[in-house]
């Protein structure tokens, strides 16, 4: 599904959903973001453990995001040479099941993951069009929320989050023993 809009951004780039034979490129730009200088606060996994895992992991990640999945949709911004430069993903949560850090879903929400924009599009207004794309997903799926969950020490997520309408909920989760913690934040339909 291609995400039609005016903003500059979306002129010169593609935004779109990944279709599943499109693993080996989801994989690369998931290792890139993997390599950034701050990783540590944006994902839950490293480098070295996700370069471990198998093809097949790769593929069906990859499936279970593409266009047309009711579960979860990764979005992409493709550059004019075809490159992926940008990414993230909604996850839907249905009430009644818990979630990853073992809190009860109460209502049908999305739950925005995985988001990463290449450090040489920084700045170029193609995180804001990914969102724009996951919230139109989002709404059209019916979900009553959208969520995130944030790095207590990443600034500069916050920062933008709260840009785009999110705001801190009050919950928070624990990781680990060092005694971090990242915050949820969240954005109700209107």
């Amino acid at each position: 599904m291609s995400y039609p809009g005016t903003t500059v951004a979306r002129m010169s780039y593609v935004i779109r959903s990944v279709r599943a034979e499109e693993w080996p490129a989801a994989k690369e730009l998931r290792l890139a973001a993997l390599r950034d200088p701050v990783a540590h606060l944006a994902f839950l996994e490293t480098y070295e453990e996700a370069v471990a895992r198998p093809d097949s992991f790769w593929q069906e990640r990859t499936a279970g995001a593409a266009e047309g999945a009711d579960k979860a949709q990764q979005i992409i911004a493709e550059g004019p040479d075809g490159r992926w430069v940008g990414t993230l993903t909604v996850l839907v949560e249905e009430p009644g099941t818990t979630d990853w850090a073992g809190f009860p879903v109460e209502r049908k929400q999305g739950h925005v993951v995985g988001v990463f924009v290449r450090p040489e599009e920084r700045g170029s207004g193609l995180t804001e069009v990914l969102f724009d794309a996951a919230l139109e997903w989002s709404w059209g799926r019916g979900l009553e929320r959208v969520r995130l969950i944030v790095h207590e020490e990443n600034g500069r997520a916050q920062r933008f989050y709260r840009r785009a309408g999110f705001l801190p909920s009050g919950l928070t989760v624990p990781l680990g023993d060092a005694g971090e913690r990242e915050l949820e934040f969240v954005l109700k339909r209107e």
